[in-house]
């Protein structure tokens, strides 16, 4: 059985630490804001990128090009092992796209290699869930082949709930309608939101003040991961708001009984679209 690595893009948003000790590749995305242009996870610290964002300053963001994609792939085919890459979900950027275009052109010139690029339609804490389990099935021997096969059958199982703020950076990027937002400025709203099976935000609802949202989309959780087994580990992302991200956890271990959590703050990129506030829960479940 060949050696292979599982890459995955900037959006997984793991703290580079935990990514760097499980030897997991990251193939980046770029930002740019107030006039410059940075590398995801290499950029601006979370609180100077927020507090931007605070500021009124507003950040753009680049997919990746399938050049780039080819030169972060290739390296690994040469040094003879095959890659497992995780996308970020096509229904919210082309880089999925660009990844794929560019594992085609490796195949024809790696015929001996294997090059597999799954579209997660998973973003954030969402696709690091997903990488998380990928890396436990490798590391229990499966093959490239059964683990991109496990991958694709359960990655609707990973479930985002989500809420905001307020949804101004989320329609100003694209990813909600004009109508949708309008909603989500009202005095006190707090707009509820999931990933659904397109790997596309969605707005299923809201509530009125912080602390209910927050409540909300842990009971979110809940329902979704009732009847689900194999939840051992729950992940929360925030922006720039890690005291109402301890508060969620304090939730999770007390509704969900699990008591191992990873809390990290959302990336520069994903944040650029949700804006500072955001506070996310992701845990397998039957159902997104």
């Amino acid at each position: 059985m060949s050696e292979f690595v599982i890459t995955v893009n900037s959006t997984v948003d793991l703290p580079k630490e935990w990514l760097e000790e499980r030897q997991v590749p990251v193939i980046a995305l770029k930002y740019t804001i107030d006039g410059e242009t940075y590398e995801d996870m290499n950029g601006l610290s979370s609180k100077e990128f927020f507090q931007k964002l605070r500021d009124g300053k507003m950040a753009t963001t680049s997919q990746i090009n399938p050049e780039q994609a080819k030169e972060a792939l290739e390296p690994f085919l040469k040094e003879g092992k095959d890659v497992l890459h995780l996308a970020f979900s096509s229904g919210l950027s082309g880089t999925c796209n660009s990844m794929m275009m560019a594992a085609e052109e490796l195949k024809e010139e790696y015929p001996d290699r294997k090059v597999i690029v799954i579209d997660t339609l998973c973003a954030c804490l969402g696709e690091a869930l997903l990488l998380y389990y990928a890396l436990k099935r490798k590391s229990e021997g499966m093959s490239i082949e059964e683990v991109a096969k496990w991958v694709e059958e359960n990655k609707l199982h990973i479930c985002h709930d989500v809420t905001v703020d307020d949804l101004y950076h989320l329609h100003r990027g694209g990813r909600i309608s004009k109508a949708t937002a309008v909603v989500g400025t009202m005095v006190k709203i707090k707009p509820m939101i999931y990933m659904d099976n397109e790997g596309k935000l969605q707005v299923i609802g809201k509530e009125r003040g912080r602390k209910k949202s927050l409540n909300r989309i842990v009971d979110m959780a809940v329902e979704q991961a009732k009847n689900w087994k194999e939840n051992d580990i729950v992940m929360i992302t925030h922006g720039d708001c890690v005291e109402d991200a301890e508060y969620v956890a304090g939730l999770v271990r007390e509704k969900m009984g699990i008591d191992n959590i990873l809390i990290n703050n959302i990336g520069t990129v994903i944040g650029s679209h949700t804006g500072p506030g955001v506070v996310a829960v992701f845990c397998m479940g039957d159902h997104r």
